[in-house]
């Protein structure tokens, strides 16, 4: 449904999760800090299955009736 704020709310979720994870990954690379390159690459990972998941109509958390 393309006038629902909560799917473009869901949309922007993915994009923040794997963009925070691509800055904790450089982040943790450029300042040699192991615990953040992990949480990046665990981030980036989780944000681009759920951008790869939705994408294909998997639908998560609560339905919108």
């Amino acid at each position: 449904m393309p006038g629902n704020p909560w799917c473009d709310l869901q949309l922007d979720r993915r994009f923040e999760v794997l963009t925070f994870g691509v800055i904790l990954l450089i982040l943790g690379f450029i300042f040699a800090v192991p615990i953040l390159w992990t949480i990046g690459i665990v981030l980036a990972l989780v944000g681009l299955v759920l951008l790869l998941a939705e994408g294909t109509g998997a639908s998560w958390g609560r339905r919108w009736y």
